[in-house]
């Protein structure tokens, strides 16, 4: 069982293991993501804020997800298509993850026992929920789904500059 972050990898969009370690000294901001959201559109902030923070350490990463409401269907090449298509991504995408359950991606669980949501509720509501790991790999902040990529930008700075 991994004790820290960085101890955790992700298999990449593409089928490449991806170790964490590799965004030692970097913030990092995780999402789990779907394609036929309400909340699809935060993809143009989520790629504004690290085309504009990425140069500072800012790492974004998106983890399609189809746990919720069946908004994340395709495959792993037809998201990546969407999101390049649509969104002009750059920052990575996994392959297609579970958040919630016993087969959530074991980022996904070490994310929320470090930063519980509302109540202490484990659990991922729903897509775009947000999460920020300083520079140390410790999880500092979860954001709700509702929240904007533009709103936490303020948080972002500051960990870039800890």
């Amino acid at each position: 069982m991994a004790n820290t972050f960085y101890d955790l990898d992700y298999v990449a969009n593409n089928g490449d293991t991806v170790p964490l370690k590799q965004y030692k000294g970097k913030v990092v901001l995780i999402v789990n993501t779907a394609s036929k959201c309400g909340f699809t559109p935060q993809y143009d902030g989520l790629e504004s804020l690290y085309k504009a923070h990425k140069d500072s350490g800012l790492e974004v990463i998106g983890f399609p997800c189809d746990q919720f409401g069946h908004q994340e269907p395709g495959t792993d090449s037809d998201i990546a298509q969407f999101c390049e298509m649509r969104f002009n991504l750059s920052f990575p995408l996994s392959k297609k993850v579970e958040v919630n359950g016993d087969n959530a991606a074991p980022i996904y669980k070490l994310l929320k026992d470090a930063a519980p949501g509302v109540l202490g509720s484990k659990r991922i509501k729903w897509n775009f929920t947000k999460f920020l790991v300083n520079k140390q790999g410790v999880v500092i902040k979860r954001y709700s789904p509702a929240t904007k990529p533009e709103q936490m930008e303020a948080d972002i700075t500051a960990a870039l500059e800890a």
